[in-house]
């Protein structure tokens, strides 16, 4: 473009006079094009960069770290294991929206892995409907690195990883394993059960995936792994030793607790050894019990984990769906026929006891060994539509009065697979390769 003669006769004039200011005015000028064309396309800037990010998100935080590191930032955070980069400064994993994903969910389908259990089958056991497995985690400010099945065997090549706690630790024990168990050829992987522990076994890599059943971590009178449905629960909750000797070793840890504390009365705490007597039994009001049973496993943990070579997780409270006048539905409702999430964002519901988050937060934060935690809580209360519901494995015999009205017999607590809880495996991947 040429520029009027005034002007170029004033740029003349002023080169004659002041010789450097020339070179001024032409990167001025420069500066104001690049930002013009910058305002015009931002648009479309964004949009390149956000497909490149998906794309490639282990280069960009890998490139983040190196850019901070050769600014010289001496806050940066130290190295963690098994961390490969570092995700985006300021983003909350988990304050994000449920996305319809028809072409990239399930990431495995349900009959193609062996290893889930007959009570988390639901087509098997006739749901009509699918949709509850094609939604997708999508975070508000960032995005969710993609789970690679291929990277996280490499990275648990000669490691343990272990889930700790009750049922619903176990789903999400199941759900890892399934999202890993295609990349491993059919006569290189087993399972077997021993008592309160599961190990799943990838042999080429010499690692294991295990789950070890203690509900409240600490020992309690519902402690065996098969026979545990007991209504007056008993927990000693300074006692940890005897299912914690199964965990040494471990290079992951994921740990839970919170469903079989809410049993809607005081706890019952034994003082003794449930070998004695039994008379020694105090009552407790559940989150200080609760605050008892956390403060002994973190104990547990700094005297007996390396935070050089091992990493410590705790995923937060699961919650029910057992009143749909919660999401603005029928009084006598629940998760029974429920096909959709609850799109409201501002949605909280009272099945999960806030008081419970604010113990977590209160112990974690004294710990001297670092717990990463995974707040699968609130994404978790959107997702009504992904219980297990009727469809699963019945153990006792159904009255003619539970079928003449299945939501009697609903379970509006544990959760389909493939399915929500394969996010909450997501969300420990990114956290452990991209704190």
């Amino acid at each position: 473009m040429k520029s009027p003669a005034p002007a170029s006769s004033s740029s003349s004039s002023l080169s004659s006079s002041s010789p450097r200011k020339g070179p001024l005015s032409a990167y001025l000028l420069i500066v104001s094009f690049i930002l013009f064309v910058a305002f015009l396309y931002g648009e479309d800037f964004a949009c390149i960069f956000r497909r490149s990010f998906v794309s490639s998100e282990i280069h960009q935080y890998s490139l983040s770290r190196e850019e901070d590191m050769a600014a010289g930032d001496e806050k940066r955070e130290i190295e963690v294991p098994f961390a490969i980069g570092r995700g985006k400064r300021g983003c909350d994993a988990f304050d994000g929206e449920w996305i319809y994903d028809q072409e990239g969910r399930p990431q495995y389908e349900e009959e193609e892995c062996p290893y889930i259990q007959p009570q988390l089958t639901c087509q098997a056991h006739g749901r009509p409907d699918s949709t509850y497995q094609h939604w997708r985690w999508q975070p508000r400010s960032c995005y969710l690195p993609s789970f690679n099945a291929t990277l996280m065997l490499e990275k648990l090549r000669g490691k343990r990883m272990m889930y700790v706690g009750d049922s619903l630790n176990r789903g999400q024990f199941v759900s890892m394993i399934c999202l890993l168990h295609r990349a491993i050829p059919k006569n290189a992987k087993s399972m077997e059960t021993f008592d309160s522990l599961t190990i799943f076994t990838a042999k080429d890599y010499n690692a294991t995936i295990e789950f070890y059943w203690a509900p409240f971590l600490v020992e309690s009178n519902s402690d065996n792994a098969v026979i545990h449905r007991i209504s007056d629960r008993i927990v000693r909750a300074r006692s940890i030793n005897k299912h914690a000797q199964h965990w040494k070793g471990s290079d992951i840890l994921v740990f839970n607790s919170y469903l079989w504390w809410m049993t809607g009365q005081k706890m019952k705490i034994l003082r003794g050894s449930f070998d004695g007597d039994m008379k020694n039994i105090v009552e407790m009001e559940t989150e200080d019990a609760y605050r008892l049973a956390l403060k002994r496993m973190v104990k547990w943990v700094e005297k007996n984990m390396d935070p050089n070579r091992t990493r410590i997780f705790f995923t937060t409270m699961s919650p029910s769906h057992g009143r749909s006048m919660e999401w603005g539905g029928k009084p006598d409702g629940n998760c029974y026929n429920e096909t959709t999430p609850i799109k409201d964002p501002n949605y909280w519901g009272i099945s999960s006891d806030k008081r419970i988050m604010h113990v977590i937060s209160e112990v974690f934060d004294k710990s001297k060994v670092p717990i990463s935690v995974i707040n699968i809580t609130q994404l978790s209360e959107y997702r009504k539509d992904a219980h297990t519901s009727i469809y699963k494995k019945q153990w006792n015999p159904l009255t003619p009065e539970q079928l003449a009205n299945p939501k009697s017999y609903a379970d509006c607590v544990h959760w389909c697979l493939p399915g929500l809880q394969d996010s909450w495996n997501e969300l420990l991947y990114a956290k452990l390769f991209f704190p």
